[in-house]
């Protein structure tokens, strides 16, 4: 669930962050307040939300359900789109940054030479902002995997389907399973540390290199 998130993420959220990296508009603190409000919002109220949107009886569901011929609620892609939408700001917020740290400069002359759109995304904005990509993905995949109150409104609790391990764990604690919570628990806190270790290495590494190629330049 957590990769295809990410992948989700990335490819909805990288545009999403330009957008709102170079909108002039008065509206843009909304725009953004939108995108990062799951950050203070409860888990549970987006659940609630989204249980309801996903039900028969509303509108997205019953267009879910006359595409695929099953449920939206209570399945694996509920839970997928339940992620992406809480996990949204840990992707956008980073690529916006990077974003609007970049300039136009590059751009600009890009331009001139008569690189389209995305040649200078692909050719400029994506190597000089290689890092916050790392790093959003890194955020975005965490922050799935560590999700509990969302995927458990949408998506219950079912074996193999959308029993998740933040919700694996909380089972094992209920049951006062604690050698299997223990597994668990070891195994999420080790992994999130080589996780976030490994993209602070490759981040600075990235940035080094980039700080380099600024100064041969000068």
């Amino acid at each position: 669930m957590a990769a295809i998130t990410t992948v989700i993420l990335l490819v909805i959220g990288t545009p999403l962050a330009w957008c709102l990296a170079n909108m002039k508009s008065r509206f843009k603190v909304v725009f953004e307040a939108i995108v990062a409000l799951p950050l203070v919002l409860p888990p549970t109220v987006l659940g609630f939300y989204l249980l309801l949107a996903f039900s028969p009886q509303s509108l997205p569901g019953q267009l879910w359900q006359t595409a695929t011929g099953s449920q939206l609620a209570f399945s694996f892609s509920a839970i997928v789109i339940g992620s992406v939408f809480y996990s949204l700001p840990f992707v956008v917020q980073p690529l916006q940054k990077a974003f609007e740290q970049l300039g136009e400069q590059y751009l600009e002359a890009a331009a001139m030479l008569g690189a389209g759109p995305l040649d200078r995304f692909f050719s400029i904005v994506f190597p000089l902002t290689k890092a916050s990509f790392i790093t959003a993905a890194a955020l975005g995949f965490a922050h799935t995997v560590g999700e509990f109150g969302v995927v458990l409104m949408i998506g219950g609790n079912i074996p193999g389907e959308t029993r998740v391990l933040s919700i694996a764990l909380f089972d094992h604690v209920e049951a006062f399973n604690y050698s299997n919570a223990h597994v668990l628990s070891a195994g999420l806190l080790v992994s999130s540390l080589i996780l976030l270790s490994s993209v602070y290495l490759l981040g600075g590494k990235f940035n080094r290199r980039s700080v380099a190629k600024k100064v041969l330049k000068s």
